[in-house]
């Protein structure tokens, strides 16, 4: 039993087609024997999945905006301190300070620092 499937590169589960009317196959469960199946809307078609996962929800972040989502970086007792960069905006004397990745991989890796000073929270890297 072959099935047309649509795969757009790792992480992407892939779009399965109908081999009867060529509509767009949907998840459905199988509830009586318990198994995930792929079914048609339009006709009668049912095929049994080959894997249980049907979505993937991948979450890249750039560093600059996982300090917007993490506000309380500067009060982590888990990430460490230095005092021997000094804020460009604000002179603070304090800072956190991380090590990451930006999304391209041929890049290395950076520090970041985000001043500890609650009326600035001033981002920067060097």
């Amino acid at each position: 039993m072959s099935y047309d499937v649509h795969d757009d590169g790792p992480g992407f589960v892939g779009i399965r087609f109908c081999q009867e009317c060529n509509n767009m196959l949907y998840p459905k469960e199988d509830k009586e024997n318990k198994v995930l199946l792929y079914a048609c809307r339009n006709c009668d078609y049912k095929q049994e999945a080959d894997s249980n996962c049907i979505y993937v929800n991948k979450i890249m972040h750039e560093i600059d905006e996982l300090t917007h989502i993490v506000p309380d970086v500067i009060s982590d007792p888990t990430l460490p301190r230095t005092e021997d960069h000094a804020c460009p905006k604000c002179a603070g004397r304090e800072a956190v300070f991380f090590q990451a990745q930006t999304r391209r991989a041929e890049e290395e890796m950076r520090l970041y620092y985000v001043c500890t000073n609650p009326n600035c929270c001033h981002r920067w890297t060097e």
